[in-house]
């Protein structure tokens, strides 16, 4: 090989000789643009960052038409008039359609966080717009009956894949898709979503040919990596009748690392202006078909993504027994304090403890349930009431032969999300 490289060197200055300029020029640019697709791959703006979203209730897409002596006196009616319906429609949704209670304008309005402005029209003296009404969970919450806490799913990384014009996108452009699922307000919905914004290693990690892989090795990789127990994939497929016109939209929800099959829909947006709140109205009916999936017991985090560690008793009472026993010539006070030692090292890892667990009950069903999962978990010896609150935080007392990291993992791989304190773990769904 070294002995051609001067012919191939002859060979091209006689090409660039012959005008073949172009070529190397050519091939110089390869070569700068193959280490730009390097950068590229994880560099640019491929994701939107999710909105962070507390237990506020919002009604959207309210229609209202006022007006005023002045443009600001029209708009000011025009909002109170998006609260009172945004009021009845709330009390409407939350109890099965039936009509709200009168209530005064003053006590609506102490309800209301924020005004979402959609769209708007201000005139001289009108006032034309589409908003969305954010009440505060605190203060509507107990007009409403809500006061109680809620049972939530376990951590769920959300894996928004688009199918649009012949091609399947997550992370590698911005899309509308990932960009409505940012927008979601998830602090009233009973799914703990996981967003990524897709910055970074995100849009190297989570592909669209990632939800066809089976492999529980890679997908525990990547939900360790996001803090999530399972993975749902809410699929849109969007197909245009023809430039401007009418988009009709498919959507899937799907989860688990099989891409279960959970139900499914169609919607049609009349233009593209209209598209994102058709995307915003299909992310309202999958959490719905998600939330009553996690309310039928088949959306629970999969046993086989959890790597559980369990106590073999039988290798720590070998070990045990390995240990010999001190030599017969020592002091007595020597003796005693080896066999102390002994003592201490050989019964601590097999030792029992105790330690305080709190959980929430919104009902009488989740206090047994929440104690017979605890006792189901591995180490665990026995679990007791030692406090009910139902609609509030109730607490146990659990016996574990290991510390309380060991039983925070335990209870972990049942699924739950723990929280450590001071020597007290504090769980949920």
């Amino acid at each position: 090989m070294v002995a051609l490289r001067p012919n191939i060197v002859e060979f091209a200055r006689g090409r660039v000789r012959q005008g073949a300029l172009p070529i190397l020029l050519i091939l110089a640019a390869l070569a700068a643009v193959g280490s730009a697709r390097l950068i590229a791959q994880i560099g640019g703006e491929r994701g939107i960052a999710p909105i962070a979203s507390n237990g506020d209730f919002e009604v959207g897409g309210i229609r209202v038409e006022a007006t005023g002596d002045t443009a600001e006196e029209a708009r000011e009616a025009g909002w109170a008039m998006a609260q009172r319906k945004g009021w009845e429609l709330l009390w409407a949704q939350s109890h099965g359609g039936e009509k709200a209670p009168a209530l005064a304008d003053g006590t609506i309005d102490s309800m209301v966080s924020a005004i979402v402005i959609e769209n708007e029209q201000l005139g001289p003296r009108r006032y034309i717009a589409t908003l969305g009404v954010i009440f505060d969970r605190a203060h509507a919450g107990e007009l409403l009956g809500m006061t109680g806490e809620r049972a939530r799913s376990a951590p769920l990384l959300v894996v928004p894949v688009l199918y649009s014009g012949g091609a399947e996108s997550l992370y590698e452009t911005r899309t509308p898709w990932q960009r409505a699922w940012a927008e979601y307000k998830t602090g009233a919905s009973s799914i703990d979503y996981v967003r990524p914004n897709g910055a970074g290693s995100d849009s190297l990690l989570l592909t669209a040919g990632q939800i066809d892989r089976r492999s529980r090795g890679w997908w525990r990789s990547i939900l360790d990596q996001f803090g999530a127990a399972d993975v749902i994939m809410p699929l849109a497929r969007l197909e245009r009748q023809w430039p401007g016109g009418p988009v009709r939209g498919t959507f899937t929800a799907r989860y688990g690392p099989d891409n279960t099959y959970l139900g499914g829909f169609s919607m049609t947006a009349s233009d593209e202006a209209h598209l994102p709140q058709m995307l915003a109205q299909a992310i309202t009916r999958l959490d719905e078909i998600y939330s009553g999936a996690l309310a039928a017991g088949t959306l629970r985090p999969d046993s086989s993504l959890v790597v559980e560690q369990p106590i073999d008793q039988a290798l720590i009472d070998k070990i045990v027994a390995t240990i010999a026993p001190p030599p017969a010539g020592q002091t007595t006070e020597t003796t005693a304090r080896t066999t102390s030692t002994t003592s201490i090292a050989t019964a601590s890892p097999s030792a029992a403890a105790s330690f305080t667990v709190q959980f929430v009950t919104p009902d009488a069903a989740s206090v047994d349930a929440g104690l017979g999962s605890v006792r189901g978990a591995a180490g665990v010896q026995g679990a007791a009431i030692t406090s009910v609150a139902i609609g509030g935080t109730s607490v146990m007392r659990v016996t574990f032969a290991g510390d309380i990291d060991a039983l925070r993992a335990a209870l972990q791989a049942r699924g739950w999300q723990v929280q450590q304190g001071a020597g007290a773990l504090s769980i949920r769904r």
